[in-house]
């Protein structure tokens, strides 16, 4: 009997095939070398029309408390992702994105205060996908805000997935929903097949178009 064959390397190029059948990398722990890939049940997307900005956010956004920029830091992006008790983002992983980021497949929209960089969400592109990987917030809201800008912007540029892979109470209270395996792999499919959107192509928007979105009452 032949020797089992050995899976090939990880690699960006693999990442890539991996996005488009619809799984993606996880790690235990930063610590635990081996990387595994998850396919859930349900996915988390948000809906790109359908963001929900509290009367009380869309005023801190009016504020324009952070600047607000795109691929300024990716690699300090993903650290500060990284930077807490329990993460799933391994060095592997850490250095297979900055690889992606590299080839111009992975992009950050990030938060600053003056040089500090405060908050901001990182993710994989993909045809007309974008698949969201982590986000932090050292000030209050922030994470919030960056969804919010990132959003709108993903819809100005041609996007039509934007897949949160897992839904949580804090991206649901957003306006994020689950979507079963099948519809999930469905949508991935048009938004692959229909052309690549750029998220470089056109400035980021201004506080006022961001805000010009169905509000909720807070």
């Amino acid at each position: 009997m032949a020797p089992p064959l050995d899976p090939p390397p990880l690699s960006a190029d693999l990442l890539l095939r991996a996005y488009a059948m619809g799984v993606f990398p996880m790690a235990e722990s930063r610590d635990d070398p081996r990387v595994f890939w998850v396919d859930p049940e349900a996915r988390g997307i948000f809906p790109l029309d359908g963001f929900n900005i509290s009367r009380s956010l869309a005023r801190t956004i009016r504020r324009a408390p952070f600047q607000i920029a795109l691929n300024r830091d990716f690699t300090g992006t993903v650290a500060a992702c990284a930077d807490r008790d329990e993460t799933w983002i391994n060095t592997t992983i850490f250095g297979l994105y900055n690889d992606l980021h590299r080839m111009g497949h992975a992009h950050s929209l990030e938060l600053w205060d003056g040089d500090t960089l405060v908050g901001g969400v990182y993710g994989v592109t993909l045809g007309r996908a974008f698949f969201g990987e982590s986000m932090f917030s050292r000030r209050r809201d922030a994470s919030k805000i960056a969804l919010a800008y990132l959003t709108r912007h993903l819809s100005d540029t041609g996007f039509t997935l934007f897949d949160t892979q897992f839904l949580t109470p804090h991206l649901a209270s957003l306006g994020a929903v689950e979507i079963p395996r099948a519809a999930y792999h469905e949508m991935l499919e048009q938004a692959l097949s229909h052309g690549v959107a750029d998220i470089t192509s056109r400035p980021l928007p201004d506080a006022h178009s961001v805000v010009q979105r169905k509000t909720q009452t807070s």
